[in-house]
């Protein structure tokens, strides 16, 4: 089974009158989408009460959630206690995914910094270790999700990223195609580009972990560093374009959590994913 929803409340879902995430649920379940993902972009901060209000909600409609974690870890910093924060953000927000009623948790893996990109990458590998350890200490299902990045000097290429999925059976890839597209200038074009980051994905992780894997979808502006901002679906300069994409998901048989992260248009967007499946 295929997931897609938007990132976040979309300028649609405000424009419905509706004003609270929890409203969501109800509200995705109405445009025909099944899942949602929030952001703790900025910290982890929510009460017991508005997410076990939540999950009621999003059970009630059929609609799966999954979080992402605060913006700033970074596990190739060279400093032990940056990489504790980095470890307890992710932690906190695979704790209050659960008490929300979801199971996956997105992050991003890290940055270069000062450090030659060899370096940095070897020390991500070896940090994010640290965080397997941890996150084996919970007792509760999930799933957490190293992200593709989109800018050149950040650590998430999908090679970085497929190689920290073998590292823990609970960590799955984030393919951010629009990061994927804006890192390499413009790189998805064509179906056979998505068909050799599936293709390279299912060999190195196997089928069932690539089947499963988080999607973060949109076209993004881009430029010589990589990604500049977050556009909609009307856009004819940039791309990417997801149709090549949902026609390999169909006909491997995929079922990935896709997250549209469209500028406002999140909801709208998604929407016209779907309709790209055929099983969706």
């Amino acid at each position: 089974m295929i997931r897609i929803g938007p990132s976040g409340n979309s300028d649609a879902f405000y424009a419905s009158g509706r004003k609270h995430t929890y409203q969501e649920g109800e509200f995705l379940h109405g445009l025909g989408l099944n899942a949602f993902e929030y952001s703790f972009g900025r910290g982890v901060s929510m009460s017991d009460e508005t997410a076990a209000k939540i999950k009621t909600e999003f059970a009630k409609y059929d609609v799966a959630l999954s979080v992402h974690a605060p913006y700033y870890t970074n596990f190739a910093n060279p400093d032990p206690e940056m990489i504790r924060k980095s470890i307890g953000y992710i932690i906190q927000s695979l704790v209050a995914c659960n008490k929300m009623g979801g199971e996956r948790a997105v992050f991003h893996p890290a940055a270069c910094g000062k450090a030659a990109r060899v370096d940095a990458v070897a020390a991500t590998k070896r940090n994010l270790e640290l965080l397997a350890e941890e996150c084996e200490k919970l007792d509760f299902p999930f799933k957490v999700c190293a992200e593709t990045m989109g800018k050149l000097n950040q650590i998430g290429t999908v090679e970085e990223v497929v190689d920290f999925c073998a590292i823990y059976d609970k960590m799955y890839p984030c393919f951010d195609f629009g990061h994927i597209n804006a890192y390499s200038r413009g790189g998805l074009k064509t179906k056979d580009d998505y068909r050799r980051i599936l293709d390279y994905t299912v060999n190195k992780l196997g089928f069932d972990k690539a089947s499963q894997m988080h999607v973060h979808f949109s076209k993004i502006q881009y430029g010589d560093k990589g990604e500049i901002r977050h556009l909609t679906f009307a856009d004819d300069k940039y791309g990417p374009d997801y149709a090549p994409l949902a026609e390999l998901f169909d006909e491997y048989k995929m079922s990935p959590y896709i997250v549209c992260e469209s500028n406002g248009t999140m909801s709208d967007d998604a929407l016209v994913m779907k309709n790209m499946h055929k099983n969706a």
